[in-house]
């Protein structure tokens, strides 16, 4: 009997638990400036995912000297490293090759293209030295002769990137002390002074091994390419979770020693509410400007001080949604069952938590898009060569008669931004529980 009182219990929550959902749904899909925004933002991934196969100086497919190649898809394959140039096809001009035939993308530039017959900013509309149409540069150039729509193009990737990136970080690392802090509070969280011991020690040696000692390395792989910095950062995540691994399981083994087996009480809510205080407190974009300072300027690094330093709101959010839900009636049954508190954190807690963090991820992708602009269009923390919207808007300042250098880019920074503070909006009014019809 009670066997199936339990079957029914899951099944209310369940049916509980979509029916919310199916309502923020509904709810969301009235307000038709939030859906626009919504699909907006789609369109803006698709431009950010295929940004190559639009704006490239390589064929998307062409036949030379009798062979057919791929070079667009075959660049991708050489910037991992899992494939090298065709001997042919090895430091060339790919405009100046004679081909049998070819297919280039609908703009036939990249960012970092310098067309020096069409340099000192050449207007949109105005006369451009070019062999035919197929080679116009439809939004300009800039004063070292950069095609701007190009440079459009991928920097709608780069702002996404940064933005989706930055905010993957913040919320990993947000939900986790944010949940850990309203579930736990002050009183409930319980570990073994061995397994305390250990796990400080491990996380100190497992930073140093895996970000410290290889520093060097990951430097030097983000100037190679994006594929091998992120191989090199997946053997420093692999180096840091088997640490902390190792030291778990020695845990085990401290047992054994009745003072090291003895669990304590840990303040964790005040511990993390304090640490939420301190990084409050840390203004991001100074904390960046002294990075870079010391550090050779990156977009990773970037896009890793925003994630380290915006997660606080959505730890706020979370931890207060936790304080109200560890007291509900199917976490005290999942209790009762005798669930182990891992499994009813992550499997009961938080996914009945997440609806505010909905809301602050949104608004914080907003804010990490328009911070990467600042820092761009001040020239700080973002390499010289990468052509973003934000030094795009910078190189207006040297050529004020040069509109379009202020125009397409300011317009772009300000739909983007204003888009995603729609859709957060909308979340907003959808999950506000007094819109029940």
């Amino acid at each position: 009997m009670s066997e199936v009182t339990d079957i029914e219990k899951k099944q209310q929550l369940a049916a509980s638990d979509q029916s919310f959902w199916a309502n923020v749904k509904k709810q969301f899909k009235k307000n038709r400036v939030a859906v626009f925004a919504l699909k907006f933002i789609v369109l803006l991934v698709a431009i950010a995912i295929f940004a190559d196969f639009f704006a490239n100086d390589k064929p998307l497919i062409a036949k030379y000297k009798g062979n057919t190649y791929f070079p667009l898809l075959r660049s991708y394959a050489v910037d991992l490293g899992l494939a090298e140039w065709q001997y042919d096809l090895q430091n060339v001009e790919w405009k100046n090759l004679e081909y049998d035939w070819v297919v280039f993308p609908l703009i036939p530039y990249v960012p970092k293209n310098i067309d020096s017959d069409n340099a000192q900013s050449v207007s949109p509309f105005g006369e451009q030295s070019i062999k035919s149409t197929r080679w116009r540069h439809w939004l300009g150039t800039d004063e070292l002769g950069h095609d701007v729509l190009s440079g459009m193009i991928h920097g709608t990737r780069i702002a996404l990137f940064v933005g989706l990136v930055s905010m993957s970080i913040a919320s990993l690392i947000g939900i986790l002390l944010g949940s850990i802090a309203g579930y736990f509070g002050d009183d409930r969280l319980r570990i073994s002074r061995g397994r305390l011991i250990l796990n400080v020690v491990f996380f100190m040696a497992a930073l140093f091994y895996g970000f410290g000692s290889r520093s060097y390395i990951l430097s030097d792989a983000i100037a190679i390419s994006f594929g091998k910095f992120f191989w090199e950062f997946l053997i420093s995540m692999i180096i840091i979770i088997a640490t902390m691994f190792t030291a778990n399981f020695l845990a085990r083994i401290t047992k054994l020693v009745p003072f090291l087996a003895v669990k304590i009480k840990i303040p964790i809510d005040i511990v993390i509410s304090r640490l939420i205080e301190i990084m409050v407190s840390i203004p991001t974009l100074f904390l960046i400007i002294s990075v870079v300072a010391i550090a050779k300027p990156s977009i990773f690094i970037v896009m890793i001080i925003i994630g380290l330093t915006g997660w606080t709101g959505i730890a706020r959010f979370i931890r207060a949604e936790l304080l109200k839900v560890r007291n509900l009636e199917f976490i005290e049954a999942a209790n009762a069952l005798g669930y182990s508190e891992k499994r009813i954190v992550f499997k009961h807690a938080i996914p009945n938590a997440l609806s505010p963090v909905l809301i602050a991820i949104a608004f914080g992708i907003a804010s990490a898009i328009l911070t990467e602009a600042t820092l761009s269009f001040l020239g700080i923390g973002v390499p010289a060569e990468s052509l973003t919207w934000g030094s795009l808007l910078s190189a207006s300042r040297q050529n004020t008669g040069a509109w379009w250098l202020a125009v397409f880019p300011g317009l772009a920074i300000f739909v983007t931004v204003t888009v995603y503070n729609l859709v957060g909006e909308g979340l907003t009014d959808a999950l506000d529980p007094r819109q029940k019809k």
